[in-house]
């Protein structure tokens, strides 16, 4: 793999040396699906592992930079003009019950802005990643998102709710608007850095999602952008210390998806 970039090179080696463990973990996991207690406890344990490795990379080359985490939270934290976003499982669920749709995903933020992005899935050995001004790529591949310009022959993906929301209800019934606007079923695979990824090389024309940590879609964000893709944030919700709604697409679908989720009379039969 050729990455001209000293930041998205570190990135790559915390990432891929990352992996090898959490193969390794994944295969156990596949392995103790019924226990109750081994398999809650492991991913945790997994993720804490995942984590330790990639930070400790990072940490290595740039020792003074800031690192915001979804297991430790913040580190260096008086640094704010250049900090790392790191979510080690991207998609915990199904990593805990063998589903082989995970990813890790890594930002580096200068300055309050997303400048690369890193998101690899280690199952399928597919390693998404931008940075601002030199486009988007997959392994060695740059991609472009897709060219659909009707909502009605798109395909869309989206997330959620947690069993804990406050909005669940509103969240279906938001699904089942879109739903009714779209020919193909709505794709929901359960990893927001892999649906961000789908949008940003064609495979899904558009990705929405409410009640988004910074850490699912900081990597996310430049890869879309760089891609040639759309992000926007919806409800006035733009604030990492908050859950984020966010709105990604191949823009040319973008106004008419916008407008659908912003339309207030939402069907309830």
């Amino acid at each position: 793999m050729r990455i001209n970039s000293p930041k998205l090179n570190i990135m790559y080696k915390a990432c891929t040396k990352a992996s090898k463990s959490l193969i390794r973990d994944f295969g156990e996991i596949e392995n103790l699906q019924v226990s109750s207690k081994g398999p809650g406890d492991f991913v945790s344990s997994a993720d804490k592992r995942t984590e330790k490795i990639i930070i400790e990379e990072l940490l290595k080359a740039y020792p003074d930079y800031g690192i915001l985490s979804e297991e430790v939270g913040k580190i260096n934290e008086n640094n704010k003009s250049n900090r790392w976003i790191i979510d080690p499982i991207d998609g915990t669920s199904n990593f805990l019950n063998g589903i082989p749709q995970f990813a890790i995903s890594i930002g580096y933020e200068e300055n309050g802005e997303i400048k690369n992005g890193l998101i690899y899935d280690p199952i399928k050995n597919e390693l998404f990643f931008a940075e601002t001004g030199s486009g988007a790529f997959l392994n060695n591949s740059r991609i472009r998102v897709s060219k659909k310009k009707n909502l009605k022959h798109s395909l869309l993906g989206t997330g959620g709710p947690k069993s804990s929301s406050k909005l669940k209800n509103e969240i279906f019934l938001e699904f089942i608007k879109i739903s009714k606007n779209v020919d193909t079923p709505v794709r929901k695979y359960g990893s927001a850095s892999l649906d961000l990824a789908s949008v940003a090389c064609g495979r899904f024309d558009g990705f929405w999602q409410r009640e988004l940590s910074y850490w699912d879609i900081a990597a996310g964000i430049v890869i879309v952008k760089e891609a040639g893709g759309f992000i926007d944030f919806f409800d006035d919700n733009v604030n990492e210390s908050k859950k984020m709604n966010l709105l990604a697409t191949n823009s040319l679908i973008h106004k008419e998806l916008m407008d659908l989720i912003n339309k207030k009379n939402i069907e309830k039969n």
